[in-house]
């Protein structure tokens, strides 16, 4: 037990040091409260400052839906397969060496912590069955902050950090308890002041929802939102647009949105 309070006082210290130094604003300190999402913050965190050589390096993150609709829609292929082409395409690039990739699922299942690209594990049919619900903001503001807390641990290291994420849904908020549009709006805020995150968001077209709407209500900005359509090919042409941000931000390349 003495453990687990010792990583939480280190997450603490790392949200209220990023809080001191203005990149985190009161209201974003708040919805990350490490009683409550402590735990979830701490299992993507994965590898230590000491396994990182690198004096450089960018964080890609993705968090793929597996809600119950995704399957219900024929989706699960296009998804699991959208979801390892972005890293197969980070594994080609020459700062592949500099990616550290983590994957957590919509329902908080974290299949990759926080890991060097060649150790990052894929999607397949034994470790993504979409069968849940969509607790989109409760889950955006757990995403974001091990994020914000792996960024932070790295740049107090010395290591200069980007950091590239994507969340990825098939419909509005279902079954959040938490959170609200407002505060993972307020994390998108504090992130894109500091001008070295990425926050992009993917909505598979269920035929109603407003994902445009739906994401600036979260603060992400509409040049960095995807609106495929409701088929294998537009999902896995929209995944190949975000790995192509992806490897040129791993680059060092400023990108203004999906359309540079």
């Amino acid at each position: 037990m003495a453990n687990d309070d010792d990583d939480d006082k280190k997450l603490s210290k790392l949200f209220e040091d990023a809080h001191a130094q203005g990149a985190l604003s009161a209201k974003s300190l708040a919805s990350l409260d490490i009683r409550d999402v402590g735990a979830q913050i701490q299992a993507g965190l994965g590898v230590t400052i000491d396994d990182i050589a690198a004096s450089e390096v960018v964080l890609v993150t993705m968090m793929p839906d597996d809600s119950q609709s995704i399957a219900g829609a024929g989706n699960t292929d296009a998804v699991r397969d959208g979801h390892n082409f972005v890293l197969e395409a980070l594994l080609g690039s020459k700062q592949s060496g500099e990616v550290l990739a983590h994957t957590r699922y919509l329902n908080g299942f974290v299949l990759t912590p926080y890991t060097a690209l060649d150790h990052a594990v894929k999607m397949d049919r034994t470790n993504y069955h979409p069968n849940l619900g969509t607790p989109l903001f409760d889950q955006a503001v757990v995403v974001l902050g091990t994020v914000i807390a792996k960024s932070q641990e790295l740049a107090q290291a010395g290591i200069a950090v980007r950091t590239v994420t994507l969340i990825i849904t098939d419909g509005g908020d279902y079954g959040s308890t938490r959170c609200k549009a407002a505060d993972v709006q307020a994390l998108v805020a504090d992130m894109l002041a500091q001008e070295n995150h990425i926050v992009a968001a993917m909505g598979i077209s269920d035929g109603t929802t407003d994902f445009k709407a739906v994401f600036r209500a979260m603060g992400i900005p509409d040049r960095w939102i995807l609106t495929p359509g409701n088929s294998a090919s537009e999902i896995r042409r929209a995944f190949a647009v975000f790995s192509q941000s992806a490897v040129r931000a791993s680059q060092g390349i400023q990108l203004g949105g999906f359309s540079n």
